[in-house]
């Protein structure tokens, strides 16, 4: 059998491949924040002030709650208490119900979420939008 580019099975890898952490300032959680490419290992590894989640498809599962709750184990993990920031770009079941059940937890892993209460309108269009400082 040949073992081309092609024709090479590949073994399960993770998104995140083991090694120490990256601090950074903001992070777009990728995929619309599917599980299929974020796990707790993407949290442990990739650390962040602020964590963009998009998704607004429920039929996909976008935003999973496997995702959100993959930020909470990370997070856990982390050496220290860094203030994170949860930034949804959309006001999904998903999201309402994660916030609600875990909102103890976030407290003590110190993550807050942003409510989508701030609109900027451009010309005809307006969407949701936040601010941050770095």
């Amino acid at each position: 059998i040949s073992k081309g580019p092609g024709n090479s099975k590949s073994s399960k890898s993770t998104a995140v491949p083991p090694g120490p952490p990256m601090y950074l300032d903001l992070v777009y959680i990728p995929n619309h924040s599917n599980r299929k490419n974020v796990d707790v290992e993407f949290f442990k590894r990739v650390r962040s002030s602020y964590y963009v989640v998009s998704g607004n498809d429920s039929a996909a599962e976008e935003p999973s709650r496997a995702v959100l709750d993959s930020l909470l184990e990370g997070k856990a993990q982390w050496d220290s208490n860094m203030q994170v920031t949860l930034i949804p770009t959309h006001d999904s079941e998903v999201m309402r119900e994660w916030y609600q059940e875990t909102h103890e937890k976030q407290q003590d892993l110190n993550i807050m979420v942003l409510a989508s209460s701030s609109t900027v309108v451009m010309q005809d269009e307006s969407f949701p939008a936040c601010k941050i400082e770095l």
